[in-house]
């Protein structure tokens, strides 16, 4: 079996002690030998050199902490932490074996797996975070907006801000000829998804996917095209669009400039919705399966320090480092610390834009992933009907809560984490209508929830 270098230090500092006491001080010897049961890991590293990608978003954040407090180091894992210029560079170095793993949009493994884009058998064990986006719109846009938007007894626009508000704004640039543009992150991103949910929930059509139309703008009310976050406020200060969906800081940074206001947050579209997943290749984690263990590991303790509310100050000082999101610390504060700020002044307290940790946050549920199937499917990135069952059996062979359970089970031992934080569960969630519409998601029901939208595909097999 191979010696991490922690276990080494540990087992000569052990010896150094005891030479030092005569051996003659049986309590002490008994202290270090549990301190050492609580700090060393038996698990045999494949791979100790590794190399991780991310996009500068403040989601990284778990990378961005196993690395800066010591939590890769302590499973003998020397890993280095690489930005990444797009999400398709991510899949692809991923993919190609040039990274090890990265933080990834849910939406890729997954796609990756069920035949959209660039095929490959990817696995997630770990989920990086609840939500944490927003759809910003620009300064003009938000006045014409406002007055469509009610009033809490404050006089403040009352949230959430649903896209009814926007539709007669889209009416209006439309009678002016003008197609009304926004912009998301990827076309299998999360915030695809979530900024299509919010406009057809007010019967805005974002516009379908086919074989031949992969830019996804039949019968679109609503122009959608890729942008890259870091150039979500540049991009929508140039005109050339109107409004995006992006995590942050890339929300706040609007504010910040005072270019655009956001509208609302995915929180308020899905409450505590999944957001970013840290990926490997299906190969990788089989030549290394000790290595992808020591990982979650890792990550799970990020996640968990990075939730307590003590430790949010330093995080913000750790990702505004250039390395890292390399955004100014008082844009990232604004929504790591607990608040959101809306328009110029107006901040509320968000306590859970961003969670980490909380609400079993870094398990990869089922049920999460088959959300994402149901949103191909119902937008046309999965152009054929397909059979409940195939909905199951795709999803259980991209995330990887086996694994998840290995390492959780572990730092429990260790003493890292209590056993109380481990869900009891088959991988799916109850039922849920904290959506913004109110409707109801069974994720043992995908195609019954399909059925239940008026804009998207329909299905015709509802049987499990």
């Amino acid at each position: 079996m191979k010696t991490t270098m922690k276990n080494l230090c540990s087992l000569l500092m052990a010896g150094m002690l005891l030479i030092a006491c005569g051996g003659k001080k049986e309590k002490k010897s008994k202290d270090l030998a549990e301190a050492n049961t609580e700090t060393t890991t038996s698990l045999e590293i494949e791979k100790p050199q590794l190399t991780f990608g991310f996009i500068k978003l403040t989601d990284m954040a778990p990378l961005a902490i196993a690395k800066e407090k010591g939590f890769f180091e302590d499973e003998g894992l020397f890993v280095s932490v690489e930005a990444q210029s797009n999400w398709k560079n991510v899949l692809d170095r991923v993919i190609d074996g040039q990274l090890d793993g990265s933080h990834m949009l849910a939406g890729q493994p997954i796609a990756a797996g069920a035949g959209f884009g660039r095929q490959a058998d990817l696995v997630t064990p770990f989920s990086m975070d609840l939500n944490g986006n927003g759809i910003t719109v620009s300064n003009d846009v938000w006045s014409k907006m406002k007055p469509n938007v009610p009033t809490d007894a404050e006089g403040k626009p009352a949230h959430p801000i649903k896209a009814d508000a926007l539709k007669p704004v889209i009416t209006e640039y439309k009678n002016n000829g003008k197609p009304f543009k926004m912009g998301m992150v990827f076309p299998v991103s999360t915030h695809n998804y979530e900024i299509r949910y919010w406009l057809a929930a007010a019967g805005i059509h974002p516009g379908m996917y086919t074989a031949d139309n992969v830019q996804g703008q039949i019968d679109a009310e609503v122009l959608l095209s890729v942008t890259p976050p870091p150039q979500m406020p540049a991009t929508l200060e140039a005109g050339t669009i109107y409004g995006y969906c992006v995590g942050e800081p890339w929300n706040q940074q609007a504010v910040f400039k005072g270019i655009g206001v956001p509208v609302t947050t995915n929180y308020d579209i899905w409450k505590n919705n999944p957001e970013k997943v840290f990926v490997m290749t299906k190969k990788f984690v089989d030549e290394n399966p000790n290595t992808a263990i020591a990982v979650t590991k890792a990550l799970i303790r990020a996640g968990k320090w990075l939730d307590e509310p003590n430790n949010r100050a330093e995080a913000v000082k750790i990702l505004s480092m250039s390395q890292y999101v390399g955004a100014p610390e008082e844009v990232l504060a604004n929504s790591m610390t607990g608040t959101f700020e809306f328009e110029k002044g107006d901040k509320r307290s968000m306590p859970d834009f961003n969670v980490f940790y909380k609400y079993n946050a870094t398990y990869p549920f089922y049920s999460d992933g088959i959300w994402f199937l149901t949103q191909m499917r119902r937008w046309g990135q999965i152009p054929e009907a397909k059979p409940a069952g195939w909905y199951q059996e795709t999803i259980k062979d991209i995330y990887r809560p086996d694994i998840w359970k290995k390492a959780a089970d572990i730092l429990v031992t260790e003493g890292h984490i209590p056993a109380g934080d481990i869900p009891t569960t088959d991988g799916y969630k109850p039922a849920s209508s904290d959506f913004i519409d109110g409707n109801s998601y069974d994720a043992k029901d995908p195609i019954g929830y399909i059925n239940s939208f008026k804009i998207g595909n329909k299905d015709e097999d509802s049987s499990l």
